[in-house]
């Protein structure tokens, strides 16, 4: 499980270089005056920023619930081939999830990805109460 873990941290410090970029680029090349930055209102911004700044953001909803679940199985020493699975599921439709969000933002297989996340989760939280049981 700590691998997975792992694994979703890298991915999402990866997007926030990615959006560091963007934003550093937007400025530099004058779409985007710096002072947009103080409050991120006020100005019309490039699409760049917004896919990427939203996709960071991501990386704070449905995986935090990943963190919570792997942790518990963790601290309570379970161990279990689905719930490995499950998580390695997780890293890769996330993983996935990003990398069209950043390019062809296509949100049909956002969608699609996105909800294979969210039910990864949900069958980590059945299967450590199985487990649990």
């Amino acid at each position: 499980m700590i691998y997975a873990m792992f694994a979703v941290t890298v991915l999402t410090i990866l997007i926030g270089f990615c959006a560091v970029r963007a934003r550093i680029t937007s400025v530099r090349n004058g779409a985007v005056p710096a002072g947009y930055f103080k409050l991120m209102q006020g100005e019309a911004v490039p699409e760049v920023l917004i896919k990427t700044g939203r996709c960071y953001n991501n990386m704070f909803e449905v995986p935090c619930l990943f963190y919570v679940v792997c942790t518990l199985y963790i601290v309570s020493g379970t161990e279990s081939v689905a719930g490995l699975f499950f998580a390695w599921f997780f890293v890769i439709l996330r993983s996935a999830q990003a990398y069209v969000h950043l390019t062809s933002n296509k949100v049909r297989y956002r969608m699609y990805l996105y909800g294979g996340g969210i039910l990864c989760v949900l069958l980590l939280w059945i299967n450590l109460l199985i487990e649990w049981a």
